[in-house]
């Protein structure tokens, strides 16, 4: 079973719209069984799959101090991938999460105060050891801010080559349950989920051929605080 986190430390980032988008495009494309885990307070993610008509991807219901027991117990009911959307805070609760993910998703939407506190996730998960992907999220095309973010965040890590656009479909299929793989009139909106999902996919088999890395009980060297700079003309 592969353990796929989206996180950001800031709120907005459209961590539950995507949480909910990858789990559905995987269990689409026959990478399922896909379980589903909310450790937001808010609850959003766990709102969303409620209004669900499709009973899959799976739901699971768990608390972070028994997270690490119930996925050997996913592993062992033979869900093969599990998609944990977190809060919006860098708090105790991520850093568990970020210790049993496999890769760690940060969407990041291309303003200035997105890029500086994408820093703070940054610097969590590589003083654990964890791969990471920005997914630049909510962008506007052609915009100068929307590539000015994709440099910027490419000197921190590695930048999704699949960019999400600002569009109502996103909001509109989330209302009822929904994504816009699963309504009619969403095709560029599904199209470029379809695309970051092949990408995502492919990151975790590579993942996958690697070295188990060190726990995060082992001592980590100093990481400087990732910093981001953009222009604002």
């Amino acid at each position: 079973m592969r353990v796929l986190a989206v996180s950001s430390q800031k709120g907005g980032s459209g961590k539950t719209t995507l949480s909910g988008h990858i789990a559905v495009q995987a269990q689409r494309m026959g990478c399922g069984p896909v379980a589903l885990v909310d450790t937001d307070p808010q609850g959003s993610l766990a709102d969303w799959w409620n209004e669900r008509e499709d009973d899959t991807p799976v739901f699971v219901s768990t608390y972070v101090s028994r997270l690490a027991g119930d996925i050997e117990r996913m592993r062992e009911a033979g869900i093969k991938l599990l998609v944990i959307d977190t809060p919006p805070a860098i708090t105790d609760t991520i850093a568990d999460v970020v210790d049993v993910a496999d890769l760690i998703v940060i969407p990041t939407r291309p303003s200035p105060h997105d890029l500086r506190a994408a820093g703070a996730t940054v610097e969590l998960v590589e003083n654990m050891g964890k791969p990471l992907v920005f997914v630049i999220n909510a962008a506007t095309p052609r915009a100068r801010m929307t590539s000015e973010a994709a440099c910027a965040l490419s000197q921190h890590g590695t930048v999704a080559p699949v960019m999400i656009h600002h569009r109502a479909d996103f909001a509109a299929s989330m209302i009822d349950g929904r994504t816009v793989m699963e309504i009619s009139k969403a095709t560029r909106s599904a199209n470029e989920i379809e695309k970051l999902w092949q990408y995502l996919d492919s990151r975790l088999v590579e993942s996958d051929r690697k070295t188990i890395m060190p726990s995060s009980s082992a001592v980590s060297p100093a990481v400087e605080k990732p910093t981001f700079n953009v222009g604002t003309h």
